[in-house]
């Protein structure tokens, strides 16, 4: 089994009654890798996009941090790793900090639904994991 890690999209689907979410939710049970990044991006798009409350929030950041397999931190090695695949991709910061933590993380599969599905970047595979095969 490929060791996987998790865009925040991913994330935030499994806690959604949106189509995706089954699919989402299974690939977060299956014990991921996540970044603090990810934290982050789920507490701030689940406050101001999903109108979740502060207690909703809590609840599924301890459920996000019991399922996952690890959660890595953001750090000055994740940080230079980024800038230099945003320069080589043309990935936003943020997009290339994600790639450049599953890199850091040693994770042979990144599910994302907003980069390149089928990219590869070293020994990493992009898939967007709700694209028909």
């Amino acid at each position: 089994m490929s060791k996987i890690f998790l865009d925040s999209n991913i994330v935030l689907y499994a806690f959604t009654d949106d189509v995706r979410s089954g699919i989402a939710a299974t690939l977060l049970a299956q014990g991921a890798d996540l970044s603090v990044q990810v934290l982050n991006e789920f507490t701030n798009v689940a406050r101001k996009k999903l109108g979740f409350d502060w207690s909703q929030i809590d609840e599924a950041l301890k459920a996000i941090r019991l399922l996952a397999r690890a959660i890595h931190p953001i750090d000055l090695q994740s940080h230079a790793g980024a800038v230099v695949l945003a320069q080589r991709y043309g990935f936003s910061v943020y997009d290339a900090l994600i790639v450049a933590s599953a890199q850091i993380a040693k994770c042979e599969i990144l599910y994302s639904e907003d980069l390149q599905h089928g990219q590869k970047i070293e020994n990493l595979t992009i898939l967007n994991p709700f694209q028909s095969p």
